[in-house]
């Protein structure tokens, strides 16, 4: 615990034998609960992870945490209905089982699925049990063992101290980020972070690709987990979630571990295109719920209004470009004058709506 507030560490993993050992048996000592999921692996991580709860089962966590029930009352119909739908969305989760024969005082919760299905998946499944059993403080570390647990503290801190709902590490701020994150993924999370703040709302995170993050239970409680991005684009759909629930959020820098024996799984040239369309359809969605239905302000309607104009602006862009690289004819001063109308008119109104939106978020980002 920290302050008298439950920890939990979600790992996911797969095939990751050679380095989840290092990881379980490097977590600090205030972690009440480390629930390893295993997405499937086709290696001995399963075993390796047995054997290491197995280990443990003489020293077993003086702390009980069992599923918690909620009594009905007069007062609580509100709570009650959200416990029944949740019951009734868990068959949209990745089917998994509990390896644990005393999951209640066991540290290590061992979770697997019996499908592959991704990086995000696992987290999920990982996030609904914490979830289901109300830990205060729910952090997330690879199971590949590029994440320093000596850093996990100052993660977890801010939202145990700060009530800040979600807290995500931040690599690129390190002065040696240059220098150790390779090349590749050092351009490919720099387009993905551009999009994301864009998408998310965001608009003062970097390194929206970390996975070493803590998040508070109350923006658990915000969010349908089930329906969380499966894959690699899961950090950049949960925050797209995050700011639809107007969850707060905080950077804390963090070092850049790599070549410490991990296998990358992530292709980044074939992630960015598929994670881009991702982001396309969480901007909209954003808009839509938080803005409209949820809250209405002005930048949702500028916000349409721009792409409205920019979409009439393209027949007569369409009309320029052929004439002028086509034929020898001037072009039409009416032609000219409504393509520079429609695009001025829908350029300022999109740095309206992007200044809107930034203000509007400023709030939840802190510092």
């Amino acid at each position: 615990m920290i302050n008298d507030h439950t920890v939990a560490v979600v790992v996911p993993a797969y095939n990751e034998e050679t380095q989840i050992l290092q990881v379980l048996e490097g977590m600090p000592s205030f972690v009440d609960r480390i629930v390893v999921v295993d997405d499937c692996s086709t290696d001995n991580t399963a075993s390796v992870v047995l054997a290491c709860i197995a280990r443990e089962g003489a020293n077993r966590s003086p702390l009980n945490i069992s599923k918690k029930e909620i009594e009905r009352t007069r007062y609580n119909r509100a709570e009650m209905v959200l416990r029944d739908m949740a019951e009734k969305e868990a068959r949209y989760y990745t089917p998994a089982t509990t390896a644990n024969g005393q999951p209640d005082n066991d540290r290590i919760i061992f979770i697997r699925h019996t499908r592959n299905e991704g990086v995000g998946a696992a987290i999920a499944s990982g996030y609904k049990w914490c979830l289901d059993h109300r830990i205060d403080c729910t952090a997330v570390m690879a199971g590949d063992g590029q994440m320093d647990p000596a850093e996990l503290e100052s993660i977890c801190r801010p939202v145990i101290y700060e009530d800040i709902d979600y807290v995500k590490g931040n690599r690129l701020i390190h002065r040696s980020a240059w220098l150790v994150i390779p090349k590749a993924r050092y351009f490919g999370n720099s387009v993905l972070s551009i999009l994301t703040k864009i998408a998310s709302g965001y608009w003062h995170i970097s390194d929206t690709q970390s996975g070493y993050t803590a998040i508070s239970l109350r923006a658990l409680q915000s969010i349908k987990l089930y329906d969380i991005y499966k894959k690699y684009g899961m950090p950049n759909d949960l925050l797209v979630k995050l700011n639809i629930g107007f969850c707060t959020i905080k950077e804390i820098g963090i070092k850049p571990i790599y070549d410490i024996g991990e296998q990358s799984k992530m292709k980044v040239f074939r992630v960015i295109p598929r994670i881009s369309w991702l982001l396309l359809k969480s901007f909209f969605k954003r808009l839509w719920i938080k803005y409209l239905l949820k809250d209405f302000h002005p930048l949702f309607l500028l916000y349409h209004f721009s792409f409205l104009l920019a979409g009439l602006s393209v027949p007569y862009m369409m009309k320029i470009v052929d004439i002028m690289l086509f034929t020898n004819d001037n072009v039409p001063t009416l032609t000219m004058l409504a393509f520079v109308f429609l695009f001025t008119s829908a350029f300022q109104s999109l740095l309206f709506a992007m200044w809107m939106d930034i203000q509007d978020n400023e709030r939840l980002y802190k510092s």
